[in-house]
């Protein structure tokens, strides 16, 4: 079965359609499938759900398709670096789940690994909790949370073989495994692809029975949220 597409666009043939559930890896711009989202940007689909730790910043990543209106509802832990996320949610134009990081990315492996729900104390006894089940264990209270099962997950690995086999590159790591896994249909854009049986097996991050599309994204942009530099002292 051949994995890889010619490109983003064509990679979403087919799969995405209005209204869907999606997930998008990534943490802040760190391990954002770039060309992925362009192209999901390009499809003009809309009424999306997006379940992602947030949503890029202004004008990049997932906060083009804030722009263009496409996102309906974000699922997500995270607002602060994305202006116009913040806007849209503070307006009432933009329906916002706030799910705690940890809990988020437990949703997302519990979906990946055929678990309907868990129960967690985290956000036990706060707005996160209303409206969900809660149980005692060992008199303590805990929250059940439902998994995530997104119609289509688009991620970012370093290098992927042809079968699909994936190797995350440091902190760009982040929640793409989660992502990957948890899709009924997984999309994974890479920076190089190789033969299989080029990786050492005990190398690969994530098999290649997780991941259903390659695009090759050999030069992405990789742009940081926050550039900080030293100044040098006067007169130096």
């Amino acid at each position: 079965m051949n994995k890889i597409y010619p490109s983003a666009a064509a990679a979403l043939s087919g799969i995405v359609r209005d209204g869907q559930l999606l997930a998008v890896g990534g943490f802040g711009l760190c391990g954002i499938p770039e060309a992925l989202i362009a192209a999901l940007r390009d499809t003009g689909v809309k009424n999306l759900t997006v379940v992602s730790n947030n949503a890029g910043v202004d004008g990049f990543g997932l906060g083009q398709l804030l722009q263009t209106r496409q996102i309906k509802k974000m699922i997500s832990s995270y607002v602060g670096e994305n202006k116009e996320f913040e806007r849209q949610y503070l307006a009432g134009e933009l329906a916002l789940e706030f799910t705690p990081q940890g809990t988020l990315a437990e949703k997302l492996r519990a979906g990946g690994a055929g678990i309907p729900a868990f129960f967690t104390r985290t956000g036990v006894g706060t707005l996160v909790a209303e409206g969900k089940e809660t149980r005692e264990f060992d008199g303590k209270t805990y929250v059940m949370e439902h998994a995530l099962l997104p119609e289509v997950s688009l991620a970012k690995a370093w290098k992927a073989d042809r079968s699909g086999n994936l190797i995350f590159r440091r902190t760009a790591r982040n929640f793409n495994p989660a992502v990957i896994m948890a899709g009924k249909i997984s999309v994974v854009e890479v920076e190089e692809i190789v033969d299989t049986g080029s990786f050492d097996p005990d190398a690969v991050h994530l098999p290649g029975i997780y991941v259903h599309r390659l695009v090759l994204n050999a030069t992405p942009e990789k742009r940081i949220e926050k550039r900080t530099t030293k100044q040098n002292p006067k007169g130096a």
